[in-house]
């Protein structure tokens, strides 16, 4: 009764006054009723576990006679339990489930090898051994399942495990469906380090505010160590907060950081203007370029811009300093292949025509604005 309660969130003396005949029969009928859907419809699990050794690599599959019979067809579940009824139907649902369990083993497709099924009776449940066709150890596991999709939220736990010992869990439904492990060895270190840096690099590729920013510091040009010094305050700027962020040391609203990043653009654009014209109406004069401070400062905003794909990307418990460490350089090297671009391509300009590369310059500062102004009016909600 304190069960039905619980489940109707009323007290108990309110749901069922036993100095009420109709009363009772009420509760007696929705107790009835709740025992009832308990029985026909067990709890939507269904387990994963994954041994990660040295020598081998594989783990069991576990669900329930209920999900295996929906799939199957079979009316009543039970009937599962039998092992000479669950051998004769297990490559059938072999079948199913290989088309909705994917594995990848350092970035390969792994084959499952399955064994004899295994039935459950004590858990109501059948348990596929498998062993991965992959040679072990392993660094990089990535799984990808939907089991049961009739059931929308079935739930499937993933136990990983590195020589015996429980190393990271993981839940899998229908609206996260991907986990992914890397081991604590040195194969597993070396996954981490080739993920983290692709994903710095495309980062940074696709971020176009970023992008844009780096363009806007680099449109006036100057010496190799000019152009050196810009590039290394952006890179201290944005790895600073990229660190703390990505480790939860800080956290700044997302609706702050991006009409930030989008008024930081603004900003390298007006300032290149200015400092232009000072060098046109006062040529002898030695302006000071505020471009190392200005990519100082607004680095630091970007940083918590690249912390928040990060955090959607998820750093391994296990590999934290590896990942970060990683992830940075991948920023970096994405971040100087631009560079070496927007460079050359300046420069190739300014050789062949001196007053055309003035034009571009001010034609990319306005553009710089005008991005930067649009992005800002977007993310405050100005515009749709």
């Amino acid at each position: 009764m304190r069960a039905l309660a619980l489940i109707c969130g009323l007290p108990l003396s309110r749901l069922c006054p036993f100095s009420r005949p109709f009363s009772r029969l009420l509760c007696l009928l929705a107790l009835s009723a709740v025992a009832h859907e308990v029985r026909a419809h067990p709890a939507p699990f269904s387990y994963l576990d994954l041994h990660l050794d040295a020598e081998r690599a594989g783990g069991t599959l576990v669900i329930h006679d209920f999900d295996a019979a929906y799939e199957l067809g079979i009316k009543d579940p039970q009937a599962l339990r039998e092992p000479r009824v669950a051998r004769e139907r297990a490559g059938e649902l072999l079948a199913i489930l290989a088309e909705r369990l994917r594995i990848l083993a350092d970035g390969e497709p792994a084959t499952l090898q399955w064994r004899a099924v295994e039935v459950l009776p004590e858990r109501q449940s059948l348990s596929f051994p498998f062993a991965l066709g992959r040679a072990a150890p392993l660094g990089h596991i990535e799984i990808d399942a939907v089991l049961f999709p009739y059931d929308p939220v079935h739930q499937t736990f993933i136990n990983v495990y590195e020589a015996g010992h429980l190393e990271r869990q993981g839940i899998l439904d229908a609206k996260n469906n991907r986990f992914e492990h890397f081991a604590g060895t040195t194969q597993g270190r070396w996954a981490v380090v080739r993920t983290f840096v692709v994903s710095g690099v495309e980062h940074i590729l696709i971020g176009p505010d970023h992008l844009l920013f780096l363009l806007g510091l680099l449109l006036l040009g100057g010496s190799l160590w000019r152009l050196t010094a810009i590039v290394t305050a952006f890179t201290v700027g944005h790895s600073v907060t990229l660190s703390v962020a990505a480790l939860d040391l800080v956290r700044v609203s997302p609706a702050l950081v991006e009409p930030a990043i989008a008024l930081s653009i603004v900003v390298v654009g007006v300032d290149n203007l200015l400092v232009r014209r000072r060098r046109v109406c006062e040529p002898q004069s030695a302006a000071f370029d505020l471009r190392p401070w200005l990519a100082v400062a607004f680095g630091l905003i970007h940083g918590f811009g690249f912390a928040a794909v990060l955090r959607e990307v998820g750093l391994p418990s296990g590999a934290l300093g590896w990942s970060l460490a990683a992830f940075n350089v991948g920023v970096e090297l994405g971040q100087l292949a631009v560079v070496a671009v927007i460079v050359t391509l300046l420069a190739a300009v300014r050789r062949y025509d001196v007053v055309l590369a003035e034009r571009c310059v001010v034609v990319g500062c306005v553009g710089v604005i005008a991005a930067g102004v649009y992005w800002f009016a977007q993310r405050v909600g100005f515009i749709a």
